[in-house]
């Protein structure tokens, strides 16, 4: 029986691998040792994936974020190449004594430690970042190569398991006992960092300042470090101000019968002492010069028609008394049609509006949609939140959405509340760039219809880290040439789209269609139920138009300096803004976790307190089923409504998803298991 035993626990190696292994040590050592293994089997070393390792380390070289990721699920020992475990130990000790951590500086801290030519030189660290797709994906990366690190450890446990049989057959019992105490020293090596807490998630992204135009992306930087503020601050005004100019003016055709807007809804949300003020007003200041510029060059020409229309409507009231005066003589008819015409005359004579490219952000939504029937394009920025204040209803009884609604997307916009001159707008366009508090955002939630209707889903949303209590004294101001290009090319863009007579379709190359059509692929596994944006179907539903958006926006960024901004869209500018669209994803996911307007959040509460309680019998869950969780609470009926709640448990690390087995039935679909966090079992050892 005990041989029985150590059977079974031997079994869990691989042991022709084993075998392998031994012959290629016996091979090392010089030994004449013909190979016992197939010549099509070709394996030679451990298990091992050196472009996760690779990948792993220029995720924690390109995110500062990435490195607390990827710490908390590798060891050292974990690497296969050990050059990789000593790069790993000097960037997490630099992030621990506050260094900043990247190529560079990583190369001249190994150099210092003499390490740098043993882990293939300075050349080497650029690499590790090359091969890195993306650094969002780190902990994934990460996971990989923990995973392989417990194969190999599982083949040496194995291994020395047979040496010890060979030499002591009689030592059984000692030996499974041996084998267990082994095994469970590799399950302990299985680390499952602590869950993120509901509400919360890691931390997120910093916008991807290098994916804007050059002149956008210096003059953000340098504010950004001028002010101490996150560049998420910057660059999401950057963008605010660019859809201020080209918003309604220009839209992108992506296929025929498809087309979008170029105008978008943006928020920063950043808590109060941010210098949003300051941020703001470096990004916005050449909207408001252009706009005073163009009000004082239409001043004449506004006087001048308001002049001939008062005279003409003066004269056709001249004539009217002289048409009532009764007495012969007087042709009554020709007086009156001399009046009438005069008043025609007058009403042909336009008198143009004064212009504006935006509104206060404070406006309420009658004003807006009569300032929209007049000028059509408008943008309400501000770095306050009274414009949410004012979706919300708070200074009214009933929240008036329609206007917002219909300005994102062009709608006809058409109300009794329009002037008698201009009954409804065509394509009405709105541009929103606000930096409230991150607290205004949950009151505008609150609003009545305010997810239900689509309003939360129309907003890009921004959540960066604040700054407080580590920024710098003493700071580089913002370099005059860096300020003045912006200055100058926001200044010109505006100027050219404002002269537009109508509105222009660019349409998309069809390199860039491809990438489009490759982002809805994306996209569409992602809006599974099992997948991260499952809960977020409003709001993911309009973030392939948001890209088309933003990527023409960044298109005409691109463009101005050369007047060439009417040729179609590439597939670069399409690229470029899907990682802005990633950036805006993982900060929505916050976003709504925040405002605590996703079902999904308060379902999953519901299931992690149910997690949280031992059965009857005393016994804890450390595995189950979607539709054990049904019986979380009588809110579930069926498994698709605590499906959501599952995936954001997974997601915030209260749940592993284990891959299900097949059942063998052709159209019968296998049901996951999910593994429960060791945290949510009373008195466990990883309890937190």
């Amino acid at each position: 029986m005990p041989h029985i035993r150590l059977s079974r626990v031997v079994a869990l190696v691989n042991v022709r691998g084993t075998r392998r292994t031994r012959w290629h040590l016996l091979h090392a050592k010089g030994r004449k040792v013909t190979s016992p293994f197939p010549s099509d089997d070709t394996q030679t070393e451990p298990p091992n994936d050196l472009d996760a390792e690779q990948a792993a380390l220029g995720s924690m070289l390109l995110s500062r974020d990435a490195i607390t990721e990827v710490a908390a699920i590798l060891a050292l020992d974990d690497y296969y190449r050990p050059a990789h475990a000593t790069i790993h130990a000097a960037i997490t000790a630099m992030q621990t004594s506050g260094l900043p951590v990247d190529p560079i500086t990583v190369a001249a801290h190994l150099r210092d430690a003499g390490d740098l030519q043993r882990v293939g030189g300075a050349s080497y660290l650029h690499t590790l970042v090359q091969a890195t797709p993306t650094s969002a994906n780190g902990s994934y990366y990460s996971q990989i190569v923990a995973d392989v690190a417990k194969q190999r450890r599982l083949i040496e446990t194995g291994t020395r398991l047979i040496a010890h049989g060979r030499r002591d057959a009689s030592g059984t019992e000692q030996i499974a006992a041996q084998a267990a105490e082994e095994l469970a020293t590799i399950r302990a090596t299985d680390r499952w960092p602590a869950p993120i807490p509901l509400g919360t998630h890691a931390a997120l992204p910093v916008f991807p300042v290098s994916a804007l135009t050059p002149w956008m992306a210096e003059h953000v930087a340098a504010v950004a470090e001028f002010t101490q503020t996150p560049p998420d601050l910057g660059a999401t005004m950057a963008l605010a101000a660019i859809s201020t100019a080209a918003g309604g003016r220009v839209h992108v055709e992506i296929r025929p019968g498809w087309r979008e807007q170029s105008n978008l809804y943006l928020v920063c949300a950043m808590p109060p002492a941010s210098r949003k003020s300051d941020v703001f007003a470096a990004m916005t200041e050449p909207i408001y010069d252009v706009e005073r510029q163009l009000q004082e060059e239409s001043r004449a020409r506004i006087i001048e028609a308001e002049t001939a229309k008062e005279a003409t409507l003066a004269e056709a009231e001249g004539l009217m008394p002289r048409a009532r005066k009764p007495g012969d003589g007087v042709d009554r008819n020709a007086l009156v049609a001399e009046a009438t015409a005069a008043k025609l005359l007058a009403e042909e004579i336009d008198v143009p509006p004064r212009p504006r490219l935006t509104v206060s952000g404070d406006i309420t939504p009658e004003p807006l949609a009569q300032q929209l029937a007049v000028h059509r394009c408008l943008a309400a920025l501000s770095p306050e939140g009274d414009l949410f204040d004012i979706i919300a209803g708070h200074y009214s009884a009933k929240p008036n959405l329609g206007v917002f609604l219909q300005a994102h997307k062009g709608e006809r916009l058409q109300t009794d509340r329009i002037t008698r001159e201009q009954p409804s707008v065509d394509k009405p366009a709105l541009t929103i760039g606000i930096t409230p508090q991150p607290a205004v955002l949950q009151d505008l939630a609150g609003a009545p219809g305010a997810r239900d209707r689509g309003l939360l889903a129309r907003f890009l949303y921004a959540l960066p880290a604040s700054n407080l209590g580590y920024r710098k004294t003493r700071t580089t101001p913002v370099p005059e040439t860096v300020a003045q290009r912006y200055h100058a090319r926001l200044s010109g863009l505006l100027h050219t789209l404002y002269a537009l007579p109508e509105p222009v379709t660019v349409p998309l190359t069809a390199q860039a269609d491809r990438a489009v059509e490759a982002l809805q692929d994306r996209l569409e596994v992602a809006l599974r139920p099992e997948q991260p944006l499952a809960h977020l179907l409003d709001w993911a539903g309009k973030l392939v138009g948001h890209t088309a958006r933003v990527a023409l926006l960044l298109h005409l960024a691109d463009r101005i300096a050369d007047g060439r901004w009417d040729q179609p869209v590439p597939a670069e500018a399409i690229n470029r803004a899907a990682e802005i669209a990633d950036y805006y994803t993982q900060h929505a996911l916050a976003v709504f976790d925040l405002i605590g307007s996703d079902p999904a959040t308060e379902a999953a509460q519901t299931v992690l307190g149910w997690l949280r309680r031992p059965r009857t019998d005393g016994t804890w869950r450390t595995t189950i089923k979607r539709r054990d969780a049904v019986a979380a609470s009588r809110r579930f009926r069926t498994v698709a409504q605590v499906e959501p709640a599952l995936t954001l448990l997974e997601s915030h690390g209260y749940l592993r998803a284990d891959a299900p087995a097949r059942t063998g039935r052709p159209g019968q679909p296998a049901t996951a298991t999910y593994r429960v966090h060791p945290s949510l079992q009373e008195g466990s050892a990883d309890a937190r």
